[in-house]
């Protein structure tokens, strides 16, 4: 019997990974009959074991851990889970350095650096671009976290090595480095004074109405959120375009980054919060709906968003 436990943080792959090394070495062993693929196999059945708990309103309300054992073919796999509520998992923490970029205000950041668009987000999606476009399951899978981490560090000390670092670090760390940059804002990059607003935009049912709203809303973004959003959104839909490669469409790209950049405050969350399951809420959904509509508009110019002052009203 093999007790394998899976690690915080840890990838799909690199839980697979041992499974099935545990697996091809017992194949060797005299009168062994384990059949191939058990250790995806398994970690298929933990992962489906994990959902079912994910959903079930009990387990979401407890505070307590729960400890389950799955078990195939001589391997057995112990994990424990408990729920961590949303204003908990998804917090913002601004840095309490006076330099980095983690954690900081992208105008701050952007002034500091004196570009449109923060250097990290330049950067890693270059990188996505040059080697990573392809990649079946772009910023779905996770990267591992070390890597991130590590990541997280070069740029943050603004590491004359970060190139280099880049150039050798595996694709995924490097779409998971983007995705915290835009989580550990301090506040989400559509902001928390419009979050309300697309909330209500989204919910339009009239196409003209919507457009206006949506469009409005973009203009009422500070300059360096909008010019980074924008940036963003057009490297989001490079990666669409490749979708019968990369298994990436743009409601897949929607569902990964919405919740990222679009919260609400954590005033307004322990506000509206009645329970645990509420992540699973209309308002995530939403969200999405927001960037996928984005997403899926024609192209978006900054100049030709500024030029238009079309009036709008939110009692539309």
């Amino acid at each position: 019997m093999t007790d394998i436990l899976p690690q915080p943080d840890c990838s799909l792959k690199a839980v697979c990974e041992p499974l099935e090394r545990c697996c091809l070495d017992r194949l060797e062993e005299p009168g062994s009959k384990r059949p191939p693929n058990t250790g995806a196999r398994l970690w298929g059945r933990v992962r489906s074991k994990l959902l079912r708990q994910k959903l079930d309103p009990q387990t979401v309300e407890t505070k307590n851990w729960h400890t389950d054992v799955i078990e195939m073919n001589g391997i057995k796999v112990e994990f424990s889970m408990k729920f961590t509520s949303r204003d908990m998992s998804l917090k913002r923490t601004p840095s309490k350095k006076q330099t980095g970029v983690f954690g900081v205000k992208i105008s701050v950041v952007t002034k500091r650096e004196r570009s449109k668009v923060p250097y990290i987000v330049r950067q890693c999606v270059e990188e996505v671009e040059k080697r990573g476009i392809e990649e079946v399951g772009i910023y779905r899978i996770s990267g591992v976290a070390t890597d991130i981490q590590a990541l997280k560090t070069v740029f943050d000390a603004n590491n004359k090595d970060i190139l280099l670092m880049l150039s050798d670090m595996d694709i995924n760390a490097i779409a998971g480095t983007l995705k915290l940059y835009f989580r550990e804002l301090p506040e989400p990059l559509l902001t928390d004074r419009l979050y309300p607003a697309f909330m209500e935009g989204i919910a339009l049912s009239d196409p003209a109405a919507k457009e206006n709203c949506m469009m409005h809303l973009l203009r009422t973004l500070p300059d360096p959120n909008l010019i980074t959003f924008l940036f963003l959104l057009e490297h989001l839909k490079r990666v669409a375009e490749k979708e019968p490669i990369n298994k990436m469409s743009l409601h897949n790209l929607a569902t990964v980054f919405g919740p990222t950049l679009l919260r609400p405050s954590e005033v307004e969350s322990k506000a509206h919060l009645t329970s645990a399951a509420d992540i699973w809420s209309h308002d995530v959904m939403a969200q999405v709906q927001v960037l996928l509509y984005y997403l899926q508009h024609p192209p978006i110019s900054f100049a030709e968003l500024k030029r238009n002052t079309l009036y709008f009203s939110t009692d539309v």
